[in-house]
């Protein structure tokens, strides 16, 4: 049996595994992105933006959909 299945047959694809972020120096947003480690991801950009910070935006989502939230240019959901 496969292990890219848990139990309940959803596939790991499914995890909401993944956090979406914003890299910021200030106010101002730098960067916009992907990972499965905030604080990891934060100190692999102080390299290139040292003092910035990450804020993360939302929830914790699938790969998938943090993917396409990178495509369409990472963007703040704000509501109507």
């Amino acid at each position: 049996r496969s292990n890219s299945f848990r139990k309940g047959g959803v596939g790991m694809a499914d995890e909401r595994d993944t956090s979406k972020y914003h890299l910021k120096e200030g106010k101002k947003v730098v960067h916009r992105g992907i990972t499965n480690d905030l604080a990891r991801r934060e100190a692999e950009h102080q390299e290139q933006f040292p003092g910035s910070h990450i804020e993360q935006v939302g929830r914790k989502t699938t790969r998938d959909a943090g993917l396409k939230w990178e495509r369409e240019g990472g963007k703040r959901p704000y509501k109507k």
